[in-house]
């Protein structure tokens, strides 16, 4: 069986070059591998704002059971792309060091995983949708909204994992353009949708909630779809196999998720952050809870760019560690922290002068215009230092660190920002809890210089020149 394993997939490739991170001026190569993702993640962001803008045209409560489901959302996100850097990583590392045997397993290893991700997630969405929502202290009717959407995109969620592994797949080996492709052509299907089965254009019923999330679902598919093709036509550095997708080797299993864990772990902690602030904020009024929907739909259009540039600059750091080329590595650090950083001053900048403008796509009400305004500049002034600490994780990460990255994650929002957010609650004042995240940014900025530091001494400073 192991000799029909090195015939399937060969220890070394003759007719491959040298691949791109390795010899591509650094600034040149970050521009060129994150720019293509930095764009496709824009398009991301996009099509969620525009599927919370048709939904806040139905009513104020459709759009709140939108931020009542987040949670859940971003939980199955991150173990979709906490398991795709685990995969990143590792392939990208196989692939500088020319393990090319290792790489095809790694990858193959991971098609597996996310799926078996997907069959979990599909049967928890379609038996306790309605759990998510009474634990938040949602109404019935924001509560029924809330069941007809997750029961949708989370009962089908095949289509977002496939698209998670197989987009992962071509980034790691450098080829970002065709990943742009993928998320550009998933985004915008549903983009056109949204209207077309929210409101029932063209002959389609209206489904409302139900139709936002069939518009979702179509567009992950499609794009799932492109990014297996576009692997198997154009990823040669890589060999897919089903036979090898099926037969996930422990080790391979256990590097992976040596990083894919705490990335997991690092996005779960999210979840759990949106899911207490939510009940922080259900305390108030379910206004409050719409308007921090409102808020990470925006940041989104700020954030999201940043995690691009993060995905195109974890493979290269992974890539030339693996190859022990040391100053491009550290070129590649300082130019990721510059630029996290300066993309989310701009956005800092836009939200501040914007505010009233960019509320206002989701037709608010008078009282969530009243605490939006207010609430979105509050939170907005810990975009810079969220920068800083977003650049570092990818260097944890890249480094096969992803416990670092972890831990900022976790002490931020579990042991930050969430009792400062009591703890302001108490007074009565919903404005004041908005400030618990540029606290935590600020915490959160010092560990990570810390954590900064000691990966530079004991990993990138004894690396020969």
């Amino acid at each position: 069986m192991e000799q029909e394993e090195q015939r399937e997939m060969p220890e070394t490739n003759p007719t491959l070059k040298e691949n791109k991170m390795g010899i591509m001026p650094v600034n040149r190569l970050i521009i060129t591998m994150s720019l293509p993702m930095m764009a496709s993640m824009l398009i991301q962001a996009l099509y969620n704002v525009v599927d919370s803008m048709f939904v806040s045209r139905i009513n104020e409560d459709a759009f709140t059971a939108l931020s009542l489901v987040f949670p859940m959302q971003n939980f199955m996100i991150a173990v979709g792309s906490g398991t795709g850097v685990g995969v990143n990583a590792l392939v990208s590392r196989y692939l500088g060091e020319k393990r090319f045997q290792e790489a095809n397993k790694g990858a193959n290893c991971g098609i597996f995983l996310v799926m078996l991700s997907a069959v979990f997630f599909s049967i928890l969405c379609l038996t306790c949708s309605k759990w998510v929502f009474i634990l938040q202290k949602a109404d019935e009717v924001i509560t029924g909204y809330g069941v007809e959407y997750l029961s949708v995109c989370g009962g089908l969620c095949f289509g977002m994992f496939a698209q998670f592994i197989f987009e992962r797949l071509l980034q790691c080996t450098g080829k970002t353009l065709f990943s742009m492709i993928t998320q550009m052509t998933g985004a915008i299907i549903n983009i056109i949708l949204d209207p077309i089965m929210i409101f029932g254009y063209f002959g389609f019923p209206a489904l409302g909630v139900r139709g936002a999330a069939l518009a979702t679902v179509i567009g992950q598919f499609c794009a799932a779809i492109l990014a297996l093709i576009l692997n198997l036509k154009v990823n040669k550095e890589l060999t897919l196999s089903i036979k090898s997708v099926f037969r996930p080797k422990a080790e391979i299993v256990k590097k992976i998720y040596s990083v894919g864990v705490p990335s997991v772990i690092m996005a779960s902690v999210g979840s759990v952050m949106s899911f207490c602030m939510n009940n922080i904020l259900m305390k108030f009024t379910s206004t409050a809870a719409a308007v921090f929907g409102a808020y990470f739909k925006l940041q989104s259009f700020v954030f999201m760019p940043v995690f691009g540039l993060n995905n195109g600059i974890i493979p290269i750091i992974s890539y030339n560690y693996g190859a022990r080329k040391k100053k491009r590595l550290q070129k590649a650090i300082r130019y990721g922290i510059f630029y996290a950083v300066g993309i989310m001053l701009v956005g800092l900048i836009v939200l501040q002068v914007f505010t009233e403008p960019l509320l206002m796509i989701f037709e608010p009400s008078a009282d969530m215009l009243k605490l939006g305004i207010p609430a979105i500049r509050t939170i907005s002034y810990s975009f810079v230092f969220a920068g800083f600490c977003i650049a570092a994780s990818s260097i944890f990460q890249a480094f096969g660190r992803g416990f670092l990255s972890m831990m900022v994650s976790i002490v931020r929002q579990l042991f930050i920002l969430l009792p400062v957010a009591y703890a302001f609650s108490l007074s009565g004042n919903v404005g004041l809890v908005w400030w618990a995240f540029p606290i935590a940014e600020v915490v959160a900025v010092c560990i990570s210089s810390v954590f900064l530091l000691i990966v530079d001494r004991k990993i990138v400073r004894p690396m020969q020149a």
